[in-house]
């Protein structure tokens, strides 16, 4: 008997053609769609999501899809795991003055942790995924995370905090392909997803903006304060941090002779601390919570860094300071590095390990 292999299908191009890819290859497919609680056209007050007709969301076409892959198919509600996991971190991050990266907390949390649990209930030894990355075992059957062929469209990124349990039974029938072969082979094999357009980095956002999300979270307060400048001068008032990103310009709307862009999110005093672009660079910073994907490096390394998922990696030296932390120093300076955020450490196209920025 064939080993079964449950493919996550959210709906879109990808997924969907993760899974013809897998039954192309010999595989006994299961699909599993799972519910964030969020898919939604925007919130309740009290921060509970607004759901809409089962019939008119991509849950309920979720059968069709399954129906024209011709693969049985469950339906997982993970809304409380989801909301523990993700959203609170969202949420919690944004309150400590920090600017978060939810994706990637969901995949080892949610679906290589939770749906991938599921999956194994239901006597699959695998889970696949729509995501562009590539996976590869060395001879000692350590697994090795490496950027998807198509490096436009690579997704290694949002990955690279699963660990060797969660990489042995991890699929990507998409590694290997461009994201315009996927969609070519979409229409010569006849097949249609049920969800059009990319997936978001926010997805369980929709029809507002992230402020009003945070705004209408429990126990979120926005404390409005001072912008200050580089020498420390009031020269105007935001509407919360949690409106701000390091490197942001828009939205700051203190007139001057050139752009301000926020350099510090000061959380403790509640200011937003602005100057302009020659101000924003940085030659290091602080990563903390790294997960190394085959070790902690020995001696400092040589290694590309990439500071948030719309970044070139850039030439740096990473020095671990112990198994969990480390000191990143760019070969430049480099701009818009914000705590929060993951720094994602690469040899070639191998990720090492990644982590998050705290200073």
């Amino acid at each position: 008997m064939k080993a079964l292999t449950a493919i996550a299908i959210s709906g879109g191009v990808d997924s969907m053609m993760a899974a013809y890819r897998l039954l192309q290859a010999g595989h006994a497919v299961i699909g599993i769609h799972f519910l964030t609680g969020y898919e939604t056209a925007g919130i309740l007050p009290g921060g509970e999501p607004r759901l809409k007709d089962p019939k008119e969301s991509i849950t309920g076409r979720i059968p069709e899809l399954a129906g024209r892959l011709g693969i049985p198919f469950r339906i997982i509600d993970l809304s409380a795991p989801f909301k523990r996991e993700v959203i609170r971190y969202f949420s919690d991050s944004y309150e400590k003055g920090l600017t978060p990266n939810p994706c990637m907390v969901c995949n080892p949390r949610i679906k290589f942790g939770t749906l991938l649990r599921f999956a194994r209930e239901l006597g699959a030894e695998r889970l696949a995924t729509g995501h562009y990355a590539r996976i590869g075992a060395d001879g000692s059957g350590r697994y090795h995370l490496f950027r998807g062929a198509d490096r436009a469209k690579d997704q290694s990124y949002f990955l690279a905090f699963l660990q060797q349990d969660q990489l042995a039974r991890a699929l990507f029938p998409l590694g290997e392909l461009s994201k315009t072969s996927v969609k070519e082979m979409a229409a010569a094999s006849g097949l249609e997803p049920v969800a059009t357009g990319e997936s978001q980095d926010i997805c369980f956002i929709r029809g507002i903006s992230y402020g009003e999300f945070l705004a209408r979270q429990p126990g979120f307060a926005p404390r409005p304060g001072p912008i200050v400048d580089v020498e420390g001068n009031i020269i105007g008032r935001h509407n919360g941090l949690h409106l701000f990103t390091i490197g942001q310009r828009r939205g700051i709307n203190c007139p001057a002779a050139e752009p301000y862009y926020v350099l510090t999110i000061d959380k403790t005093q509640n200011r937003l601390i602005v100057g302009f672009k020659k101000n924003l660079g940085t030659s290091r910073c602080r990563v903390t919570d790294i997960n190394w994907i085959n070790g902690t490096p020995s001696a400092p390394l040589k290694v590309r860094t990439r500071v948030r998922y719309r970044h070139q990696a850039v030439p740096s030296t990473v020095t671990a300071l112990d198994d969990r932390t480390a000191t990143v120093t760019f070969d430049g300076p480099e701009t818009a590095v914000t705590p929060g955020q993951g720094a994602v450490f690469y040899q070639g196209d191998e990720v090492l390990g990644g982590g998050w920025i705290s200073e």
